[in-house]
């Protein structure tokens, strides 16, 4: 069976080559930066693939798939495609590797002091060894939690990493059962049957916010999780806590966040992702002691074009096929 695929992302010719090869019965069609595409090509496309461009569903009759080049659907939400039952399939599973070792790198940065040693390199100063003991020794990590916060693939990830540096790893997901869920696209290196990680419910997050030495927020951006961690959730962790964001704006309260790192309550952060992105010049968070900040960088893969292109050949034979695509997006919980 042929089907119609459209993209409008600026990939690499060899990338369209690879997949006319991989992929024989599709009919290939890409978008240079700022084409419009005809009507008569919408009407026939079976799979579009974007990040922020979306059609009025009433002009894509044919449409069978969405697969989105971004792991978030926030956006997808204001337009009409949402609102029909085509599958929505979203770039998860192609950042776990990136992600936790994005993760993994700030606690170890965070635990080692380095925005300190940042302030001294910065000053050109070389501290006394009072200071070196008392303001730079480094935290143990072996022994501490780490709650994460959206366990899912990355959390996995995460979790088999800090599981190497002796920490005890509790994770917070929609439901608490470890049951793999069907249909994804993984390229993490563990497989759930063989996580370790104690794992607990929402409604048990209270529980692991007060264990929770270091916390990693990974979560997606639903109308649940939106504001989910408020000053009363961070006056939860233990006092010194680390905390870590890889998630999207607009799940942490930052005003929250800086108000306990200003008081000590929490001892360092590390953030990448802002309520306001891009972050303004006169934000407090770029001279802000104790606190990592970097530009949104932590989901980008190293093999981006080769998984992505893994991705889009799966969910073309599946159309081919006429089978469920992966990585589909549940609409009633939002990812």
């Amino acid at each position: 069976m042929t089907v119609t695929y459209l993209c409008t992302l600026d990939l690499p010719d060899a990338w369209f080559a690879e997949l006319s090869q991989r992929v024989p019965q599709a009919s290939i069609h890409r978008l240079a930066p700022g084409e419009e595409p005809s009507t008569e090509l919408l009407a026939e496309v079976d799979l579009l693939h974007t990040s922020e461009w979306f059609p009025d569903a009433a002009h894509v009759p044919s449409l069978r798939c969405v697969q989105l080049d971004t792991s978030g659907v926030d956006h997808v939400r204001r337009t009409s495609l949402w609102d029909t039952d085509i599958p929505i399939a979203t770039l998860g599973g192609i950042a776990p590797v990136p992600m936790a070792e994005y993760a993994m790198m700030t606690i170890l940065e965070l635990a080692h002091r380095m925005p300190r040693i940042q302030e001294l390199r910065d000053a050109r100063r070389w501290p006394t060894n009072a200071d070196r003991l008392a303001r730079l020794t480094p935290r143990q990590l072996a022994g501490a939690t780490l709650g994460i916060v959206g366990y899912g693939r990355i959390g996995r990830e995460i979790s088999r990493l800090a599981s190497a540096f002796g920490m005890r790893v509790l994770g917070v997901k929609r439901t608490a059962s470890a049951r793999p869920a069907s249909g994804k696209f993984d390229t993490g290196r563990r497989a759930a049957e063989e996580d370790p990680t104690v794992l607990f419910g929402m409604d048990r997050l209270d529980e692991v916010l007060a264990q929770s030495d270091v916390l990693v927020v990974v979560v997606p951006l639903t109308e649940l999780t939106r504001g989910m961690l408020g000053a009363s959730q961070l006056d939860l962790l233990p006092h010194g806590a680390l905390v870590v964001n890889i998630a999207r704006g607009g799940i942490l309260d930052e005003s929250a966040l800086l108000e306990r790192l200003r008081d000590g309550r929490i001892a360092a952060a590390a953030l990448d992702v802002f309520d306001d992105e891009p972050l303004p010049p006169g934000s407090p968070w770029w001279s802000e002691p104790n606190t990592l900040v970097t530009p949104h960088v932590a989901g980008l893969a190293p093999q981006y074009h080769a998984q992505t292109l893994d991705l889009v050949v799966e969910n073309l034979t599946r159309l081919a096929e006429q089978r469920p695509v992966l990585n589909e997006v549940d609409r009633v919980s939002g990812y």
